[in-house]
């Protein structure tokens, strides 16, 4: 359908949220909205009827602007924004930190890295997606540019 999964949750009382946003190459298509929702909570019903699977509930979501990054792919599509990445464990020479926010580089291959501020001006972090507990983009709104 041109969508990617972003995410799912199973969480009380039978409720399945499903988080989708653009495949990257359809990026320009702008932000998930109310009718793409509506496409694939349509599209899900018959395919979740269809197999068996097991809800009472269905919610369609994008992934909000603090998208989590998952998947190498994620990490090439969103190279120069800010995020915030968790280490499940700290890297030797970072003082026992987990937790960096900064702006993300270009992967090379499987090797990611990240440029922060440091406590001696701008340092990098290098990691890979194993590496990561979790990753999100820092929200970045600008109302000046909104007409009224």
């Amino acid at each position: 359908m041109g969508y990617e999964l972003v995410d799912f949750e199973q969480a009380e009382r039978g409720l399945l949220r499903v988080y989708i946003d653009f495949m990257a190459e359809d990026v320009e298509k702008g932000f998930i909205t109310v009718e793409d929702c509506g496409k694939v909570s349509h599209q899900l019903t018959h395919v979740f009827t269809v197999e068996n699977v097991n809800y009472s509930r269905l919610e369609i979501s994008s992934p909000g602007l603090d998208r989590p990054l998952r998947k190498l792919s994620d990490y090439v599509r969103f190279a120069g924004q800010e995020v915030v990445v968790k280490l499940r464990l700290p890297m030797p020479g970072t003082s026992n930190r987990k937790t960096f926010q900064g702006i993300l580089h270009e992967p090379v291959g499987e090797a990611l890295s990240l440029e922060f501020e440091g406590k001696d001006g701008m340092a990098a972090l290098d990691f890979t997606v194993a590496d990561v507990d979790k990753a999100r983009l820092v929200p970045k709104v600008d109302f000046r540019s909104r007409k009224a």
